[in-house]
């Protein structure tokens, strides 16, 4: 308790910081927003009323306070380029992002796992040579191509799915996950292909070590063992591995969620980058960087979990 009191507690801090360095980060290369919101009607007059209006005729570390104090009371701002607060635009794309997200996930744990499995039981036998070349493929070829791909078979060929007509999350949500599913499809492709080369060469490297010999050597059946002792010290650094994985999704479904038109937080951020909607890319830039954070906060917390040796080694 006391390691995951301080894990979350460092998780904190470190939202903290991120929070207040984008904030002068967008201070420093956003320009006016007064003059951003006013465009061509921008008056000295109008100017000096906005900025009033907007607190930016305040110093910098009131504003400062102001951005930290509103981020975590759920005040965000207000979009420049859609007149509206933060929070409503980008909570319903927030919530079809984490859906995609944790579509592809749950595929990568329950395709890499068993075929890393399989792949590691099989090392050396016939048909090495093409397992290879397919995972080689499968982690070579980026998502967008594949989504592309999957888009035309499914959607324009089958007519599985409408591309480019996403259902509405709340009045239809299994039409969404269908929708959803192949563009999770296209992310967890490459890395199913990563995870199961990486569980692969780390339950061969337990193979070999001295315990499951010894164990074998008693009469031990060697995939009770692989089950029982190996896949528990094999899956640590797989874990690890998995953490950075679900940080990347997101960064993945940035361009995915272009191929297949889906109204997520990477086509919000695209648009307001292209719109110098810096309050809204302000946001969902710290938004990111809690997820790739608190994602590897959790995979330390298992790793604790499956293996305590390595909550005595940091606490020594």
């Amino acid at each position: 308790m006391k390691y995951a009191a301080k894990r979350l507690a460092t998780l904190l801090v470190t939202m903290l910081l991120v929070s207040l360095l984008a904030f002068l980060a967008f201070e420093l290369i956003s320009g006016d927003p007064a003059e951003i919101m006013l465009g061509t009607q921008a008056t000295p007059e109008c100017l000096a009323a906005l900025r009033a209006e907007m607190g930016l005729d305040q110093p910098l570390m009131v504003r400062c306070l102001q951005w930290l104090m509103g981020f975590f009371s759920g005040d965000l701002g207000t979009s420049y380029h859609y007149k509206q607060p933060v929070w409503e635009l980008i909570a319903p794309k927030m919530a079809v992002t984490l859906c995609l997200s944790a579509i592809s996930f749950l595929l990568i744990i329950v395709v890499s796992i068993p075929l890393g499995l399989l792949s590691a039981g099989r090392s050396g036998g016939r048909g090495e040579g093409l397992r290879t070349a397919v995972n080689q493929l499968c982690m070579a070829v980026p998502a967008f191509f594949t989504g592309m791909l999957l888009s035309w078979v499914f959607g324009v060929a089958l007519k599985w799915f409408t591309a480019g007509r996403f259902p509405d999350l709340r009045e239809d949500f299994w039409g969404a996950v269908q929708y959803l599913f192949f563009a999770a499809v296209a992310i967890a492709i490459p890395r199913i292909a990563m995870t199961v080369r990486m569980l692969r060469s780390t339950v061969n490297s337990e193979m070999g070590k001295d315990y499951v010999r010894t164990a074998i050597s008693r009469g031990n059946d060697r995939g009770a063992v692989l089950r029982r002792h190996v896949l528990k010290n094999a899956v640590v650094p797989v874990v690890a591995f998995l953490a950075q994985t679900l940080a990347e999704i997101l960064a993945a479904g940035v361009v995915v969620e272009q191929v297949f038109a889906i109204p997520g937080l990477g086509r919000l951020l695209v648009a307001s980058i292209s719109n110098r909607d810096y309050p809204v890319v302000q946001v969902i830039v710290v938004l990111l960087a809690f997820w790739v954070v608190l994602a590897g906060t959790l995979a330390d917390l298992i790793q604790q979990r499956i293996d305590p040796r390595l909550r005595l080694g940091g606490s020594l």
